[in-house]
């Protein structure tokens, strides 16, 4: 089955190169390989180029998503692999998830710096807008081992058919980056449109390889799109219904912001998202909520199992305290 393979890059030449190396080996052969451009000084495009890609410029640092949806328009493949730039994969990761039959699928992606750990599996995501990688962090164990349907993939490393992009749209490029497959995945959910979690299929990330996880770039970015989200999906009726989660979660955030030092990005990240709230939700009214509710209270739970079984994450431990267990 034929597939291309769409590579956002903003430098990071040498973690390009092993992906490279890579998507060589891979038993499922890359027919188009397309690696677009935001605006690198560093020689990550031309090496690119040199390896036989397709390099799409973008002339400017627009976003992860609005990267990754120009390589999607350009795509010719029934198959779109969306990689990060700094992630490999095992030779099989691509046939591994073509084969599994949903609309898109990722599988495990294990931490290039300690192994043995989840860097991601898939998204889950609470009522206060916030998110979760499941696993992230934790030691590889059998509960990341399961396949299973699932509504939100991480685009580090996913594949997906053509023809969703016709059913959902493309991601949404006000979000830039983070946040914005979560965004990407409540649509599918809306639509009906699973994916799949396929655990044999293997791949390492570096993790935050551009900015890093408590840049302030990186902590504006997530808070605002907490609250695009919000508007984006949340009807009047279950925003006032979840108005207490949507606080409590908001602000553990920002406390665990700033206790990184990062508390002013909070605060900037979530004034650009109230700010631009009303036109969001003008431009994109959300649906009735019907497919949110039930599909927020598995993940509550889902997040709720997973507190109990592992290693204790103190935002979900405050947050399901402060909420009382979670949505039922």
């Amino acid at each position: 089955m034929s597939v291309t393979a769409v590579i956002p890059v903003w430098n990071g030449r040498d973690l390009l190169g092993r992906l490279l190396d890579s998507l060589e080996r891979q038993t499922a052969p890359v027919a188009e390989l397309l690696v677009v451009d935001n605006g690198s000084s560093d020689g990550a495009p031309e090496l690119a180029a040199r390896r036989g890609a397709r390099v799409i410029p973008m002339g400017r640092n627009a976003g992860f998503a609005a990267a990754a949806n120009r390589g999607i328009q350009s795509a010719r493949s029934p198959w779109i692999a969306v990689l990060n730039s700094d992630v490999e994969l095992a030779p099989d990761y691509l046939a591994q998830l073509i084969d599994s039959g949903g609309w898109f699928a990722t599988g495990k992606v294990l931490s290039a710096g300690d192994p043995a750990r989840i860097d991601g599996t898939f998204d889950l995501v609470s009522r206060a807008g916030a998110a979760w990688r499941a696993g992230h962090g934790r030691l590889d164990a059998p509960e990341f081992s399961r396949a299973q349907p699932i509504w939100i993939a991480s685009w580090t490393a996913a594949v997906f058919r053509a023809a969703l992009f016709e059913r959902v749209g493309l991601l949404e490029e006000s979000f830039e980056s983070y946040l914005e497959d979560v965004d990407f995945g409540l649509r599918c959910a809306e639509h009906s449109l699973a994916g799949e979690y396929v655990p044999t299929a293997i791949g390492w990330h570096q993790g935050s390889a551009a900015l890093g996880r408590w840049h302030p770039e990186t902590v504006r970015r997530i808070a605002r799109n907490q609250v695009f989200l919000l508007a984006r999906h949340y009807p009047r009726r279950l925003l006032w219904k979840w108005a207490w989660p949507i606080l409590a979660g908001q602000l553990l955030w920002g406390g665990v912001a700033l206790r990184h030092g990062a508390g002013l990005a909070w605060w900037k990240g979530k004034w650009q998202g109230l700010r631009g709230f009303a036109a969001i939700r003008r431009r994109t009214p959300p649906r009735g909520g019907n497919a949110l509710e039930p599909l927020l209270a598995a993940h509550e739970r889902a997040l709720c199992e997973a507190q109990s079984a592992g290693e204790r994450d103190f935002y979900w431990r405050m947050y399901f305290l402060l909420t009382r267990g979670g949505a039922k």
